[in-house]
């Protein structure tokens, strides 16, 4: 599943394309990607068309790009066409007259102010993705910012400005589960995956199953610097690409795959002490890890 780095490059690739952009029409391909929009096809059309787009935002894996009132004041917004890529879902742009993928499922014509028509396509192999435009709604702990209802229950990310290190820690301290565990629940905090957690675990030498309970506040404190550190590399990096699926708005793919020392690399030696890195099931998955480097540690007890 595209994680936070694959959507944000997704996200800037559409920033300058769609920001200002009018909505010309609206093509459903397949109503199966409006699965969490609320209403039928007919009204996620009427709702879009002849819409200005705003500059697109995320959150984690969450994908939205408010809608313009008409008074074009940013607290006026109301809506936003809400993008979730699921395991396979891609946003690609085309000049209108670009052939079509087979697997496109929703289409959008807009006409940007500078770049002239342009054609935003949804394509989705495996139909987990969808569309669905959707309030926006201010946020608790930054009350002038809005984000979609269907978002509301997703967590800050790593790399957002607002993002709350001590109360990270204090939540994460406070939880009773493994620590891959804890970083992939996206109420604590999002846009971590299956492989940027096994990046940064390994980076941080913890074992995926550490006991969140018996990982000391520096411990934490590296782990989560850790994770910046793979999220901001990934980026630079244009996100992990394994196949054609993970790919940015015109098509291109990611390279930092070949920059994982943990993940997909299971009986390659270690990088660090050269030993075989490891892969067990996990919660329908896999994890990678060095049994070596990353063991369970016991908790130091406080002395008095």
């Amino acid at each position: 599943m595209p994680e936070l780095p694959e959507v944000e490059v997704v996200r800037a690739g559409l920033a300058p394309a769609v920001s200002g952009a009018v909505v010309e029409r609206v093509e459903v391909l397949d109503e199966r990607s409006l699965k969490r929009h609320a209403g039928p096809s007919e009204d996620f059309v009427d709702r879009l068309t002849g819409a200005t787009l705003a500059p697109p935002s995320r959150r984690g894996k969450f994908l939205w790009v408010p809608i313009e009132s008409a008074s074009g004041e940013a607290s006026a917004r109301t809506e936003a066409l809400v993008v979730h890529l699921g395991m396979s879902g891609q946003v690609l742009l085309r000049t209108p007259d670009a052939p079509r993928d087979r697997l496109t499922r929703i289409v959008l014509d807009v006409r940007h102010p500078e770049h002239g028509p342009l054609r935003v396509d949804f394509v989705d192999q495996r139909i987990f993705g969808s569309m669905a435009v959707d309030a926006l709604l201010p946020t608790a702990d930054v009350p002038a910012e809005r984000i979609p209802s269907q978002v509301a229950h997703i967590a800050r990310d790593p790399m957002d400005p607002h993002f709350d290190d001590r109360r990270f820690l204090a939540a994460l301290a406070r939880k009773d589960t493994g620590i891959k565990r804890a970083l992939l629940d996206q109420t604590l905090v999002s846009g971590i995956g299956n492989i940027y957690a096994d990046e940064a675990l390994w980076a941080s030498r913890i074992h995926y199953d550490q006991p969140t309970r018996a990982l000391s506040r520096a411990k934490a404190t590296t782990l989560l610097a850790e994770v910046r550190l793979v999220l901001g590399k990934a980026l630079a990096e244009g996100g992990t690409s394994f196949d054609a699926q993970y790919v940015n708005v015109n098509g291109a793919s990611g390279y930092f795959s070949h920059s994982l020392n943990a993940y997909g690399q299971a009986g390659e030696p270690c990088p660090r002490c050269g030993r075989a890195i490891v892969r067990e099931q996990f919660m329908n998955r896999g994890s990678h890890f060095c049994p070596f480097c990353q063991r369970v540690r016991a908790a130091r007890p406080v002395r008095s």
